[in-house]
């Protein structure tokens, strides 16, 4: 598995995913979200079997909803407490959720990982890096720096412990576009897993920096990403 090609690129995370050898596999994503990356694995390829995790309650219970993804298997936990069996998943993604886990349990999340994979399975560990514009729009209502380092020196814990080994390391940017201030403050503010508690006079801060990268097209970023691969040996 080699994502070097892909270092200090522009490119959706699709683009990584489309090299990895995951035909005949069984998939645990944590964290799905609305479960869009969750789609694109289990309809692309071939017999994939995937099981997708959500925290957050309303969430998931929408992704139960979906009634057209036969071979994806939607379960409501945490990464810390994952309810499958020892050595029964090929590979284990986190994408932008690893930071999202207590601080208190980010080792237990990473032993969690380590006991579902089957020996020479794989983690792929997609986190946000904290810089560019976009974070600046976040930070001013959301400042995750100190959870996102957390989460960072939590993967370098486990490969430290030998819990899992580092495959590979890179870096790359993936473009993030809103068609206006009411669609981001919907799809990023409003979100159902956080209670982000906006008074007027913040939310009037946020779209004047959210503005800053606004024109005709509407709003376009660059979301600096760390990706760490691992395997478990």
């Amino acid at each position: 598995m080699d994502l070097s090609g892909f270092e200090n690129r522009v490119c959706s995370e699709m683009e990584l995913l489309k090299q990895l050898p995951l035909d005949g596999s069984t998939i645990l994503e944590l964290g799905c979200g609305r479960a869009d990356i969750t789609r694109f694995i289990a309809s692309t390829g071939s017999n994939r079997k995937v099981i997708a995790t959500e925290v957050d309650t309303i969430q998931h219970n929408k992704n139960l909803l979906i009634d057209d993804l036969s071979n994806v298997t939607f379960l409501e936990a945490g990464a810390e407490k994952i309810p499958v069996d020892d050595s029964s998943v090929d590979a284990v993604f986190m994408f932008k959720s690893l930071h999202h886990v207590p601080l208190e349990l980010m080792d237990t999340a990473f032993d969690e990982i380590r006991r579902v994979l089957n020996p020479g399975g794989f983690a792929y560990i997609s986190e946000p890096v904290f810089a560019g514009k976009f974070n600046e729009v976040l930070r001013i209502f959301h400042d995750e720096e100190i959870v996102r380092d957390a989460a960072y020196k939590a993967i370098k814990k486990t490969i430290e412990n030998r819990n899992l080994s580092l495959v590979d390391e890179i870096f790359f940017s993936t473009p993030v576009v809103f068609e206006s201030f009411e669609f981001f403050r919907d799809k990023v503010v409003n979100v159902t897993h956080t209670d982000h508690h906006l008074t007027p006079e913040l939310i009037n801060k946020v779209k004047d920096q959210f503005m800053l990268s606004m024109d005709d097209d509407g709003a376009r970023f660059e979301m600096p990403i760390r990706v760490n691969l691992l395997e478990k040996i």
